[in-house]
């Protein structure tokens, strides 16, 4: 898939959600890159020599973990095309699914969501 149909993928996925949501996202960039960097696997405890291990990545301070004072850099939602692209093979729909499926976990780690309670609540 080439990079313009995959930055739709994402641009769907979040328009698809809640107003609310997007409403309190405040100073965050999203960013489509083909794979994660060393630094980034190791950022999140991935073993480094497998790039498709890993299908988005929220880089941050959480909304939780701020105060009224908080002033930074814009935080970043990073998609990794090529590793969610290798998870799902050449099917258009599971790639839309995806997609969707992992800006939505991005999402919700900037809203301070851990992964252990997106498990529990089924967004593994």
């Amino acid at each position: 898939m080439d990079l313009q149909a995959f930055s739709q993928l994402v641009a769907e996925a979040l328009d698809s959600m809640p107003e609310e949501f997007l409403e309190r996202m405040f100073n965050v960039e999203v960013l489509i890159e083909d794979w994660p960097t060393r630094d980034q696997l190791e950022e999140v405890g991935l073993d480094p020599r497998d790039p498709s291990a890993l299908l988005g990545l929220y880089h941050g301070v959480p909304l939780t973990n701020r105060s009224s004072f908080y002033a930074a850099l814009p935080d970043t939602i990073t998609i990794f095309q090529q590793p969610i692209e290798r998870y799902c093979g050449e099917d258009a729909d599971e790639i839309r699914e995806q997609v969707r499926h992992t800006v939505i976990h991005e999402i919700a780690h900037y809203y301070g969501i851990t992964d252990e309670r997106l498990d529990e609540l089924g967004y593994d």
